[in-house]
């Protein structure tokens, strides 16, 4: 399935390049977005859903919990030139686990609060992003389990590619950090810290 988020991912930049190439046709020539490049916006506010694999590890065991991520994204954008600034949230489900001789752990799901900044090349906007991470961690052993959420942060990269007026697709990685926490069952402090690969499809209001 970690080949499904690259694959994903690989389409989403293809997508990009063959606009890139358009933007240095003759304008008399077609567009597919039906507009000129330099029409379109970035501001207001959108709504969107994702799907990605994550992987990772556990401080203080031997697990590396991984598997497909999806959820929704929401967030608003401010546009000054081709200076593009925001905020953004997701919630996603995980199936990211793993099994390792007595120990389990897994992360049923987390979510993020982000700022973004980037810059736009008109359709095309590259990003960076950073902010709140949180989550929850499931460990079990021997029939018993315990489950913490914890904060944490969270830092990435991403690119979007407007394809019509009020729609864009992007790609993304983020990692993720969500802070330790004392864990009975294994009489240390374990936390989660991933990387996420993950394409979604945004609608501007």
């Amino acid at each position: 399935m970690k080949r499904f988020a690259v694959g994903a991912a690989a389409l989403t930049l293809a997508g990009m390049a063959q606009s890139a190439g358009a933007a240095d046709l003759p304008y008399n020539q077609p567009y597919t977005v039906n507009q000129p490049l330099n029409a379109f916006s970035w501001a207001g506010p959108y709504l969107g859903g994702n799907l990605g694999y994550d992987w990772g590890t556990v401080s203080n065991n031997v697990t590396k919990p991984s598997g497909i991520s999806g959820g929704i994204q929401g967030g608003y954008n401010f546009q000054s030139g081709c200076w593009v600034f925001g905020i953004e949230g997701d919630l996603e489900l995980t199936g990211a686990n793993d099994t390792f001789a007595p120990w389990k752990f897994s992360n049923p799901w987390f979510g993020t609060v982000r700022g973004r900044a980037g810059y736009a090349f008109n359709n095309i906007l590259l990003y960076g992003t950073a902010g709140l991470a949180f989550g929850e961690l499931r460990g079990e052993t021997f029939g018993l389990s315990e489950t913490h959420t914890n904060a944490g942060w969270t830092a990435g990269v991403g690119a979007e590619f407007g394809f019509a007026p009020n729609w864009s697709t992007k790609v993304e990685y983020l990692f993720i950090d969500l802070n330790d926490s004392n864990f009975t069952i294994t009489g240390v402090q374990n936390g989660y810290h991933f990387g996420l690969l993950r394409a979604g499809v945004n609608y501007r209001f």
